[in-house]
């Protein structure tokens, strides 16, 4: 028969090697953690999303086919470099486009947004239509995408206030400018959070967001259940976590980057957009976004056939009458 000495031994021992497996679950958890944040956020790391072609990989073959690929020849023979400095540092680039058309109306600007992995020409069928409605178009490159300087990724968050600085460079150029924001997919998410911010200038008349997610957070269970196949509350656990440790190293929570708060205080006309078949960012947020803008006059479009970023392709004719329609009633052109 055991004595108590040999009970409270196995007990000990039994203690011990929960605790050690504790020690190595948690340390294992950590790593997966961080390796979701850098994987994620981090362009510098070599081994991060930025460096493979799992976004969008037959987008190079797409914008190349019809209207694309004309508005992708008008982007490149007339883009004008102009750059500014963010508010923590970073060497910001983008392209500035005249008006494409005689007699366009004076003091009317665009500013169009691309999305995550992106770079300023996925945005040259929309810069380009802006353009021949006379429009001057600006097309920022996201902080830590293409030419601008950067190493984290803020998932719309950090790139609100890059937004606002460029806003703010076209309004002490013209301060009579009337501003139309537009933006896809993370650039979508990017405007939003950046249409009810208190420090939006009167100039911004309007915004357009196609295919933008609600929050970093959500985007980022979506993917981890979508790519890696994680259970539901194991991708939440993992997030959550390397939202902590982006926090830490990026200054930003994935909880913090959602759009909501902003779209509650929103004031501007806007127009969200999805693709009803939109698998990369959830045709759900539609709604949350629609929802949660307080501006009266807000329209959505839902295009049920379409996939990311795909709604002028598969149904241009609703989608550009839609698009034409807000813009004028919106500018009064």
């Amino acid at each position: 028969m055991a004595t108590m000495h040999d009970r409270s031994k196995v007990i000990r021992n039994v203690q011990l090697a929960a605790g050690i497996t504790a020690v190595a679950a948690t340390g294992m958890f950590t790593a997966t953690a961080d390796v979701l944040f850098r994987f994620a956020i981090d362009t510098q790391w070599k081994h991060s999303i930025f460096h493979q072609a799992l976004i969008a990989p037959d987008r190079k073959e797409k914008m190349d086919q019809g209207e694309a690929r004309e508005a992708g020849q008008w982007f490149s023979a007339t883009q004008q470099p102009v750059s500014i400095t963010s508010h923590d540092g970073l060497r910001l680039h983008g392209w500035l486009f005249d008006p494409d058309r005689i007699d366009p109306t004076p003091h009317l600007y665009a500013i169009c947004v691309h999305g995550y992995t992106g770079a300023p020409d996925e945005q040259a069928k929309w810069a380009h239509r802006y353009a021949r409605l006379g429009f001057t178009v600006l097309v920022p490159s996201q902080r830590a995408q293409d030419l601008s300087e950067g190493r984290y990724v803020g998932m719309g968050w950090l790139e609100h206030n890059d937004l606002l600085d460029w806003i703010r460079l076209i309004v002490e150029s013209d301060s009579q400018a009337r501003i139309l924001l537009s933006g896809g997919s993370m650039g979508a998410t990017t405007v939003m959070m950046t249409a009810g911010d208190p420090r939006l200038p009167r100039n911004v008349v309007a915004a357009i967001a196609e295919s933008g997610y609600t929050s970093a957070r959500m985007e980022f269970i979506d993917s981890a259940r979508g790519m890696f196949h994680m259970p539901k509350l194991l991708a939440a656990a993992c997030v959550d976590a390397a939202g902590l440790i982006c926090k830490r190293r990026a200054g930003y929570d994935f909880t913090e980057a959602s759009c909501i708060p902003s779209l509650r205080h929103a004031v501007i006309p806007m127009l969200f957009i999805h693709g009803g078949k939109d698998l990369m960012v959830s045709p759900r947020f539609l709604d949350m976004n629609y929802n949660a803008c307080a501006s009266i006059d807000r329209e959505r479009l839902l295009i049920p056939d379409a996939g990311h970023m795909e709604s002028s392709v598969a149904d241009p004719k609703r989608y550009w009458d839609t698009v034409y329609g807000f813009i004028r009633r919106s500018f009064g052109i």
